[in-house]
């Protein structure tokens, strides 16, 4: 049996017979082969030296039993790393971010704790995934949405924890800005509510994000100050009416206009679902509707032509006057931009119009393309004849998956992947900058150098992703295989795009965990005074440390000469 760091068999044993004692024994799990399952599975590290992995896990079913395991963690200095469902993949899943932590699994806690049709919101448990609450809102027939991201079986507590994003309306894709109310179990097993939360019986714990007093959420977001037990989560009407539509721009200095129009349409709530960029000369597809279905067709999704194949692997950031000339000859345009709209379809046709006429005016010879409106009883039949992505009306789903290891077209599956997301400024000179950018550097970075999967994926031209506002999310996608060389040289060729990336003020929104540390050391500015004011918190909060150490960087007093 594994041990945590510093923490002997002896002691290690009584802790666990004392969870045991709080869970029942069948919610301790402490044999290798019950420890191995919360293995990270897309790991780079796999079976390698410095793998993540845990030591034992144990299984509460309620805040009450969190409150006890805590307790007795502190009185051992056993170290916990809390889950919601461990569905994390890609940024480090189920995995502890420092080895021998004991996982504390809250799958159990899975209640829907409320649900208000009127309120628009609901409280939920870490366990409750996107599918739980969807089923049981479409089982009870309320009128709500929800967003979810890609895929829909992780936690909806744990992906806002962990910023995660989604695709409907602004106000409601970044998760941690609609969530709304916590209930907190800290490190001396002590609880409490957040907001208005901390007023008994209040009716306004999930509608009022202030409460009295400083704002503390945000301490329990990316951290491992306190473990979320329960969270408010505001919800939106199922929309009466969906309907997308393209704005397709001919020319490459298009491109201002076409970060104008979108900026201007978001920001004035015109089209309210993620927008999506694409360059119909350039790279295949345009819109996430379309990107789905061509993972089952081929990975990475070609070209039409020979052609224009060669044509766009021969531009500069872009651009060469011959793919211009083959996209105008051809009716190709340069750049499309696909906007969603929700509404009654008289406010959805008044929102189209609007738009068309502020995109006529940034874009020369532009090109509008609306597709037919979808009502909302017809949402899920839509969604499974692929005429909208489910996602963009709340339905989760697990097709993502298809992405790398389920693509018909692909010959070397992936056996998962890792995502180096840095934000962006939302402008046409940041994309093509970050393009310049991250193109040197793969020519001229001994790590980064003949890598051929991310080479794949930058080139021709990497264009951005839409769904944190005011920004753009400049992805991407390192495959992870089966080949512990291969993967060493993603990891190499990761942690030098996030020193190149640094250089230029651009950093990740979120990350894997073997990169935290590394994320945390570019926040510098002033000598590292953010990292070292979560330090303060951190030793104020969990004196023992026994919180997730080292999970975003953030390491208790005890641990730092070791690891920095």
């Amino acid at each position: 049996m594994k041990t945590p760091a510093n923490i002997s068999p002896q002691v290690f044993a009584t802790a666990l017979q004392e969870f045991a004692g709080v869970v029942g024994k069948d919610w301790v799990f402490s044999s290798d082969e019950d420890a191995r399952l919360y293995n990270d599975a897309y790991s780079p590290l796999r079976g390698q030296p410095g793998e993540l992995t845990a030591s034992a896990a144990v299984a509460p079913a309620s805040a009450e039993e969190v409150q006890a395991v805590v307790r007795i963690a502190n009185k051992h200095r056993i170290p916990l790393y809390a889950i919601s469902t461990g569905k994390n993949l890609g940024y480090g899943g189920s995995a502890p971010t420092q080895a021998g932590n004991v996982v504390l699994d809250l799958k159990r806690m899975n209640r829907i704790v409320e649900v208000s049709e009127s309120g628009l919101y609901a409280i939920v448990e870490p366990g409750v995934s996107y599918f739980d609450l969807y089923n049981h809102i479409t089982e009870k027939g309320l009128n709500l949405m929800l967003d979810v991201p890609d895929p829909g079986w992780g936690s909806v507590m744990g992906n806002a924890l962990d910023h995660g994003v989604g695709h409907t309306g602004t106000r409601f894709r970044n998760h941690f800005d609609s969530h709304c109310g916590m209930e907190v179990v800290l490190a001396s097993g002590d609880i409490m509510r957040t907001g208005m939360g901390a007023l008994p019986n209040s009716p306004a714990w999930a509608t009022f994000k202030q409460g009295y007093g400083p704002m503390v959420d945000g301490l329990f977001a990316q951290s491992n100050f306190g473990i979320v037990t329960k969270m408010g989560i505001w919800l939106t009407p199922r929309p009466e009416a969906y309907m997308t539509a393209t704005i397709l721009a001919p020319h490459y200095d298009d491109l201002h206009g076409i970060v104008e129009t979108l900026k201007y349409a978001e920001n004035t709530g015109l089209a309210g679902g993620v927008p999506r960029m694409g360059s119909p000369l350039l790279v295949k597809p345009g819109s996430s509707r379309d990107l789905v279905k061509s993972f089952y067709k081929a990975w990475p999704p070609q070209l039409p032509t020979k052609e224009q194949r060669e044509l766009a692997a021969g531009t500069k950031l872009g651009f060469s006057p011959e793919l211009q000339r083959y996209g105008l000859d051809n009716k190709i345009p340069y750049w499309s931009l696909n906007l969603i709209f929700y509404g009654p379809r008289k406010v959805i046709a008044a929102q189209w119009e609007a738009v068309q006429e502020l995109a006529a005016r940034n874009i020369r010879n532009v090109v509008f393309q609306p597709e037919p409106v979808i009502d909302r009883a017809d949402f899920v039949k839509a969604a499974q004849e692929h005429r909208l992505y489910p996602q963009t009306v709340g339905i989760p789903d697990l097709e993502w998956f298809a992405f790398g290891t389920r693509a018909n077209g692909n010959p070397n599956p992936f056996s998962g992947h890792l995502w180096y997301a840095p934000i962006i400024p939302q402008s046409a000179e940041a994309i093509l900058e970050a393009n310049r950018v991250f193109e040197e550097a793969i020519r001229t970075v001994p790590a980064l150098k003949d890598n051929k999967p991310l080479m794949a994926i930058l080139r021709p031209f990497a264009i951005p992703a839409s769904m944190l506002e005011r920004n753009f999310l400049f992805v991407l996608g390192f495959p992870v295989m089966e080949d512990p060389a291969f993967n060493k040289t993603a990891i190499e060729a990761f942690r030098a795009l996030i020193r190149v990336g640094a250089e230029r003020g651009w950093s990740e929104y979120r990350t894997h965990s073997i990169f935290q540390d590394q994320i945390m050391q570019t926040m510098s500015w002033n000598d590292h005074a953010l990292l070292r004011f979560h330090e303060t918190l951190k030793d104020a909060v969990d004196p023992n440390g026994i919180l997730a150490p080292g999970h975003f960087g953030i390491w208790p007093k005890n641990m730092r000469s070791k690891t920095q």
